[in-house]
């Protein structure tokens, strides 16, 4: 089901800037019990996108209400939500879009996250490095290329997910998820300031480990620190979170991390 600007509709102009340019923001929520989990970090995230793409949305009000009437009528499932510039003028100039478009979607749960949390996943190494751009670093804006090409590679793989690195040979996140590794008591997870997604979950996890009280780094690192960990863990808003077990010839069997954060990261209605 798709709600465009409050009709149910699947059609778009084909002049709106997300189709001509990718000029927008997303973000996927998880639905649970009718309910829209992490709702105020979603509505935040889009916010903070928002002004940094200087896209003059206003009805935080409405597509509020929007969400949380979609949700309610599905118990298990996931819900998208697109904001676009909308439609005005030819080129890249923005100043003519004077109506930005509000997209939003439900669709049915992802079945296999289930079987991650139970058996934990495989990670390959993706051979799509992203680009750094502190601008844009941090936001999940609509242009999605680079991670179209990291899961057409992966497609090619045994693995269920990717390392993803940057540029420079920096551990970044996943295809679609962040990463954070234990070493010891020390939990560590990539800077995102030059590239990557600061994932809703992400940002519950830190929060949580802060909470408790455990040491949480932030780093530039390479590859060799993620085969040094002693555990490692992936995270979205939908998984929420699930195991690392495997990356290459490294296998983990510890569930130290994981078994801290899961209860909490499924308490998030």
């Amino acid at each position: 089901m798709f709600l465009i600007n409050g009709l149910e509709q699947e059609t778009l102009p084909a002049s709106d800037r997300a189709t001509q340019f990718g000029d927008g923001c997303f973000t996927t929520a998880r639905i649970l019990d009718g309910g829209v989990c992490l709702l105020e970090a979603h509505i935040l995230r889009l916010q903070k996108a928002c002004e940094t793409l200087l896209i003059p949305f206003s009805a935080w009000g409405i597509l509020e209400s929007e969400m949380r009437r979609l949700a309610s009528a599905k118990k298990n499932g996931v819900l998208k939500v697109i904001i676009s510039r909308g439609s005005g003028g030819r080129g890249y100039s923005g100043s003519a879009c004077l109506h930005p478009t509000r997209i939003l979607s439900v669709s049915d749960y992802p079945s296999h996250y289930a079987d991650w949390r139970a058996e934990g996943v495989a990670l390959a190494l993706s051979p799509v490095r992203l680009g750094r751009n502190p601008m844009l670093a941090g936001i999940k804006h609509l242009n999605r290329l680079e991670q179209v090409l990291i899961r057409t590679h992966l497609e090619q793989t045994e693995a269920g997910e990717a390392l993803v690195l940057d540029s420079e040979g920096y551990i970044t996140e996943c295809c679609a998820a962040n990463l954070l590794w234990r070493k010891g008591s020390d939990v560590f997870t990539p800077s995102l300031e030059q590239a990557g997604v600061n994932g809703i979950m992400r940002q519950f996890c830190l929060q949580q480990l802060a909470r408790a009280d455990v040491r949480v780094v932030e780093v530039n690192a390479k590859e060799e620190a993620l085969l040094a960990a002693d555990e490692v863990v992936i995270c979205n808003a939908l998984m929420p979170v699930v195991p690392v077990r495997a990356y290459g010839h490294t296998c983990w069997s510890s569930r130290e991390l994981f078994q801290f954060l899961a209860p909490l990261c499924e308490q998030t209605r």
